[in-house]
């Protein structure tokens, strides 16, 4: 079977935005893949954007079965029915993916920890699209 750890995020929400994925199959890694996806990005455009792009280069490696583990719990409740998609531009998006979907015998969507050691790998490929570019991470100092 196919996973997939995908992540998008945006500096300033909205603000620059990235994505980065990874297929995995046996625990290996087999594929990474990140890119800018624009400088007036949201965090939830930016996950679906990670996660439509998810499943198109899981359908690279099978038809068959793909999970794909998200850490958006809003996205994963939304693909599972639980939450309805009210927003016109995430509607488009949740759309885009139910059209991917056909491409697999089964799909399964997890809501995974940002603490997952493969989610991890995912969130790093965003932040390097983000600093490559000049997009720095903000650094907020504690008041005493």
């Amino acid at each position: 079977m196919i996973y997939t750890n995908s992540d998008g995020g945006a500096r300033g929400n909205p603000g620059p935005g990235a994505i980065g994925v990874i297929v995995r199959k046996e625990g290996k890694i087999i594929r990474r893949y990140s890119k800018f996806i624009g400088r007036q990005v949201t965090n939830n455009v930016a996950e679906y954007e990670a996660l439509i792009m998810a499943l198109k280069l899981a359908a690279e490696h099978t038809d068959d079965e793909v999970t794909c583990v998200v850490d958006s719990e809003l996205i994963v409740k939304q693909l599972l029915g639980e939450y309805r998609v009210r927003n016109p531009n995430l509607l488009k998006l949740f759309l885009k993916v139910q059209k991917l979907q056909e491409k697999f015998k089964r799909i399964k969507y997890l809501h995974a920890s940002r603490w997952d050691k493969f989610q991890q790998v995912a969130d790093e490929l965003v932040n390097e699209e983000l600093e490559k570019r000049g997009f720095r991470k903000k650094v907020y100092l504690k008041r005493r």
